[in-house]
């Protein structure tokens, strides 16, 4: 069980830099949003381009800051059961959702996105956009994204069976969203 706290290290590291490229990713389409706002309203110049990597960065943004999201256990979850639970309800219901929704789900999507990303980089696909751009990077996001979120999905399985027999603590708590 200890090589595989280690591998939940790892994974979570990994998810960690993610996130990080997801928060500069938003940081970025903000920016460019704003600028091409004042460019094309301001001084009447447009740029298809400048658009698309604005999409380009959310996909970035939702893609790569999944996975923290998991990790950090505020993704969405039916309230209706989950908030009642006591105990270790919570974790067992965690268990199969993770097993038995998440897992299979990315598994599928990843598969299934890497031939899509593969066709787009091979064909070098272009925007069909004046001005548009290459659109591999933003296929990638796609593979790329599904597997960070199936290997997160693993490692929350590893920690959940990994606290309910007591080699490590885990807040169970859940705060349910303000509505």
């Amino acid at each position: 069980m200890n090589a595989l706290l280690k591998f939940t290290s790892l994974v979570d590291w990994i998810s960690d830099r993610l996130s990080k490229l997801a928060a500069y990713a938003s940081l970025a389409a903000a920016l460019i949003s704003a600028s091409n706002a004042f460019i094309r309203y301001g001084l009447d110049i447009s740029s298809n381009s400048w658009l698309e990597i604005q999409w380009y960065l959310f996909a970035a943004t939702v893609m790569l800051g999944a996975p923290i999201v998991l990790k950090h256990n505020e993704h969405v979850r039916v309230d209706i059961i989950y908030g009642k639970l006591k105990g270790n309800g919570p974790v067992y219901v965690d268990l199969f959702g993770l097993t038995f929704f998440l897992l299979p789900v990315m598994g599928l999507l990843t598969w299934l996105t890497w031939p899509f990303f593969w066709n787009m980089y091979q064909t070098g696909e272009m925007s069909g956009n004046i001005g548009g751009l290459v659109r591999w990077p933003v296929g990638l996001l796609l593979p790329l994204g599904f597997a960070a979120m199936f290997l997160q999905g693993v490692t929350e399985i590893i920690r959940r069976i990994a606290y309910l027999k007591g080699l490590i603590e885990m807040d169970t708590h859940y705060e349910k969203p303000l509505q």
